[in-house]
């Protein structure tokens, strides 16, 4: 048995991806080609690059019908039914939004009353229209924006696993940062890939402590699933003491804050990167609604407790350690 490691960087992020089998040569050029995809991904679906498909519906899709690619097409047509299944907590026109609050130039800032109502007027799927005669893609009105990021890692990672799987790959760990992971099969000696979610309590004493052990929130087990992990930390700014996180409530305009982190497992990294999102805004409140969305469906939701339980854990089909 033969193990291969590789590592690219991508979507803001480091992808590692981790393979087993017989044969190292056709292992490593299956998972060169599976990171190649994910860049390739990248460059058509980014926010900020010129050469984008993305990009070009933001600058002229106000202004006419603009073609896209057939596999572009069915993204934004599943976060379309997406959006609708999440009752708008999930929503890739958030774009006006996070360039209101400043999170695209990393400067952060409590948007003024009227510019926030300006940028709302311009969020809403109900706003782009799709036609799928001809695959193109127009706005119903002037600044009106998309931004997959709440979808677009994921996306990425699913694409690259059916090139893994299609390469005959039965056994692959792929992630992307802490927010997606890809398993494919299982290790050469376990029953499913354990994966460990971060602390939220950790970062503190991690900071304060570098390189101590640490207990995970909670583990959980993959087998030909895929675990997404959206939370408010990763990209947040304090104002007037009070800290904004990056994920944005589309019905409000606000940051969410429904939870600290969210975690759902699905076979579908598309999904679970989508749907992961839909818990964090919505919180421990509306955990049995998204985890009757789909079948087999796994979650976690982590939030402020009260003083005696700083952290409330919701969670079905995850781990949680004995502290």
């Amino acid at each position: 048995m033969t193990t291969v490691t590789l590592a690219r960087h991508a979507m803001a992020t480091r992808f590692e991806l981790v393979l087993h089998g017989e044969d190292e040569l056709r292992l490593r050029a299956a998972g060169e080609e599976a990171l190649d995809e994910i860049a390739r991904l990248e460059d058509e679906l980014s926010y900020f690059r010129p050469t984008s498909q993305v990009f070009r519906l933001n600058q002229e899709a106000a202004k006419r019908p603009v073609r896209v690619t057939p596999w572009l097409f069915r993204l934004l047509q599943q976060a379309r039914q997406l959006t609708e299944e999440s009752g708008d907590t999930f929503d890739i026109t958030v774009a006006p939004l996070m360039r209101c609050w400043g999170f695209y130039t990393r400067e952060g800032r409590v948007p003024e009353p009227a510019a926030l109502a300006e940028a709302r007027a311009c969020v809403g799927m109900k706003l782009v229209e799709l036609n799928e005669s001809d695959s193109t893609v127009h706005f119903a009105r002037e600044g009106v924006q998309l931004d997959l990021g709440s979808i677009g890692k994921g996306h990425a990672v699913e694409r690259a696993g059916l090139l893994l799987r299609e390469a005959g790959v039965t056994s692959a760990l792929l992630h992307g940062g802490t927010s997606t992971v890809l398993a494919i099969g299982t290790p050469p000696d376990a029953d499913g890939w354990k994966v460990g979610l971060e602390d939220p309590a950790n970062l503190q004493i991690l900071r304060d402590h570098p390189g101590v052990l640490l207990l995970p929130l909670a583990t959980v087990k993959l087998r030909d699933e895929s675990l997404s992990v959206s939370a408010v930390w990763g990209k947040s700014f304090t104002a007037a003491d009070k800290s904004y996180g990056h994920v944005i409530d589309p019905r409000t305009g606000q940051p969410t804050t429904g939870a600290l982190l969210a975690a759902i497992v699905l076979p579908s990294a598309t999904e679970s990167d989508a749907l992961s999102t839909m818990l964090l805004t919505l919180g421990p409140d509306g955990f049995e609604r998204v985890a009757g969305l789909r079948p087999g469906l796994r979650a976690l939701v982590a939030s402020h407790g009260q003083a005696d339980e700083p952290l409330r854990i919701t969670a079905r089909g995850f781990e949680l350690p004995v502290r």
